[in-house]
């Protein structure tokens, strides 16, 4: 048996750009070692193993949704404010790129890849084709907005004393779609995640030995693994959880459109 010991100095960590430290908030003397949520069939530690891999699921939902939302964003803005011949070909496009079945596309685009690619390179690939056919819908949303914008009292009084279409987007309908562009980023961060999560848990996204929650769960089909270690549900728990969290905040920052806009 091994005390455990709070505020205990153990081995060097990186904190943030290059600062580094060695004091945790708890541990016990060596040879001991504390598990918090058990060790994997390769004596690795769960706990440490689900907090790289939350680095790795957040960082693809945050990476395909500002894909998503920039691309988005610029094609529906120029889209709904110019109007015309413009708005006709990207609303064609946007038609198109909404009826793909994008989770369906990711299967394909990963079946067809070579199996001996690195695995960042599969995550970056990944990642960008989730925000390059996840833009369609903040476009026509965005696209909305805009055809409203343009119509209001300040943008053509604007137009009137002569500024240029680049001003009157900078300084008066970008503007007006920032909340909107946030709520709809906490809504497509969540489905970006789970899309990882997916892909990672059939063997198709993020691979060994590099941990996501997706590669975690899919310990749990092994039949062992799923009547008798309980613990290693707690990724599915952790998703739950910030989902809830997403769904929360975009409650939250509809509300708050609403307001502004009344």
């Amino acid at each position: 048996m091994y005390p455990v010991q709070f505020f205990k100095v153990g081995s060097a960590y990186s904190i943030i750009w290059g600062w580094r430290g060695n004091l945790h908030l708890f541990g016990v003397d060596e040879p001991g070692r504390i598990f918090l949520f058990g060790t994997d069939d390769f004596g690795r530690d769960e706990f440490s193993r689900m907090l790289y891999g939350g680095r790795i699921s957040l960082l693809a939902g945050l990476m395909g949704a500002c894909i998503a939302l920039f691309v988005g964003g610029l094609l529906g803005t120029i889209s709904g404010f110019y109007g015309k011949w413009v708005d006709a070909t990207v609303m064609r496009v946007l038609e198109l790129f909404l009826a793909l079945p994008w989770l369906y596309l990711l299967f394909a685009v990963r079946v067809v890849l070579p199996l001996r690619i690195k695995t960042t390179d599969v995550f970056l690939l990944l990642v960008g084709i989730m925000g390059l056919v996840g833009w369609a819908r903040p476009a026509r949303i965005v696209r909305g907005l805009v055809l409203s914008l343009r119509e209001r009292t300040f943008v053509l009084a604007a137009r009137a004393m002569g500024a240029s279409d680049l001003h009157i987007l900078r300084r008066h309908v970008v503007p007006q779609t920032v909340n909107t562009m946030l709520t709809m980023a906490a809504l497509l961060i969540p489905q970006f995640i789970l899309a990882e999560v997916t892909l990672s848990f059939l063997g198709l996204g993020v691979g060994e030995p590099i941990p996501s929650w997706g590669n975690l769960l899919a310990e749990l089909q092994k039949y062992s693994v799923l009547t008798s270690y309980w613990w290693m549900y707690l990724p599915a728990v952790a998703l739950v959880a910030l989902f809830l969290v997403y769904q929360a905040t975009s409650v939250a920052l509809q509300e708050r459109t609403a307001m502004v806009n009344i």
